[in-house]
């Protein structure tokens, strides 16, 4: 049977009979959109972020590209992000009308270099959009200089932050506003799309409102800029309210899995060459995803497959060398940390459910390849 990164059937096991009642309760409340389970689920996450405002919206693509229109970014526009994302990250600033502007990123923990922003700023820059990726948060303190500095707004992309903290700071509080995504595979993961936007700003909020429903303020009434069909649904909003009272409990276990390969792999890695995940000082890593290096990571995927075990890359292809981001002018060569990267991380199946035993034997088998290089 093959072992995957991510699974998610035996928390389902565990938690079925919350997540069956959670969507007969929506079934039974007489109210299927924008309903009690959203309303609900927006004030407990505000309260869990300890932020003043939340909105629910339809999936994290929409939360980046909402969020940035609500801090009022549009056409003609720039934002400056990594390439060292998943695409959607970029696809919403593209959404807006708005051009995406890359910096690379550090070779330790594959996060926005921050040092590179300052020199990327130009006169249409409107945004700064640092992406917390696999599970840990990108330096605020310099961004938040040179946005007070420039006149900038700051979204930041947490889509895979859930509960991460910077300086004991919960990821997305030090910015503007901060996007999440609840896909299943999430540290916070609906059973199916979802997505919020968090904010300190009273304007933003009431934007948000108006842009995950079409621009109305009241029915059949747009006002202000035209929005979209873009609203949480209410069977995932209940079943991510339930899900959220176990947050802290999934971050434990991620932690544990994390703990474990640490444990399993670190008296090797720097013999065979693999590139264990570190944790900044300042931030509580909530481990996403448990990426590792190596310089000959395709023959490990490939050899590993033979045990068994499938396992994925985050990323394996920077957004600015896609070819349906051409248009942007980029080339390879122009990121060159972000470029490395690519070609030498991976991830190890990481998940709170994950026992022992099948860590044990991803442990094993990546021993057992790595001594075989």
């Amino acid at each position: 049977m093959t072992m995957y990164v991510w699974d998610y059937l035996s928390e389902y096991e565990r938690e079925r009979e919350d997540i069956l009642d959670a969507v007969d309760t929506v079934f039974r409340s007489g109210r299927l959109v924008l309903g009690e389970s959203v309303k609900g689920f927006e004030e407990d996450f505000a309260a869990y972020q300890g932020v003043d405002h939340c909105v629910g919206v339809d999936n994290g693509t929409n939360a980046v590209k909402l969020g940035l229109q609500a801090l009022g970014v549009g056409p003609g526009d720039e934002v400056i992000t990594v390439s060292n994302t998943a695409a959607p990250t970029v696809v919403a600033i593209d959404g807006t009308g708005a051009t995406p502007v890359f910096v690379d990123v550090r070779p330790d923990d594959y996060l926005m270099d921050t040092e590179q922003v300052a020199s990327a700023i130009t006169h249409r820059t409107k945004a700064l959009l640092p992406v917390h990726l696999y599970g840990q948060c990108v330096d605020m303190a310099p961004l938040r200089r040179l946005a007070d500095r420039h006149g900038l707004v700051i979204l930041e992309d947490c889509a895979q932050a859930h509960g991460a903290l910077h300086h004991g700071r919960p990821a997305g509080t030090m910015g503007d506003a901060g996007a999440f995504s609840f896909y299943p595979t999430k540290v916070l993961g609906a059973y199916g799309d979802g997505g919020a936007v968090i904010t300190h700003r009273a304007e933003a909020d009431q934007a948000l409102r108006r842009l995950r429903y079409y621009g109305m303020d009241q029915d059949y009434y747009v006002v202000g800029t035209p929005g979209h069909n873009s609203r949480l649904d209410e069977v995932q909003a209940e079943i991510l309210r339930r899900k959220l009272t176990r947050l802290d409990g999934y971050i434990e276990g991620r932690r544990a899995v994390a703990r474990r390969y640490e444990e399993g792999l670190a008296d090797i890695a720097g013999a065979y060459g693999l590139v264990l995940p570190t944790t900044n000082e300042g931030n509580t890593h909530v481990h996403y995803v448990y990426v590792v290096r190596h310089a000959q990571r395709d023959d490990i995927i490939d050899r590993l497959k033979g045990y068994g075990i499938s396992l994925n890359i985050s990323y394996p292809w920077p957004v600015h060398t896609m070819t349906g981001f051409a248009h942007l002018g980029w080339t390879e060569g122009a990121l060159p940390q972000t470029e490395s990267a690519a070609r030498e991380i991976f991830s190890l199946p990481m998940y709170p459910s994950l026992d022992q035993a099948r860590q044990d034997r991803v442990i094993e088998a990546l021993r057992e390849v790595l001594g075989t290089l």
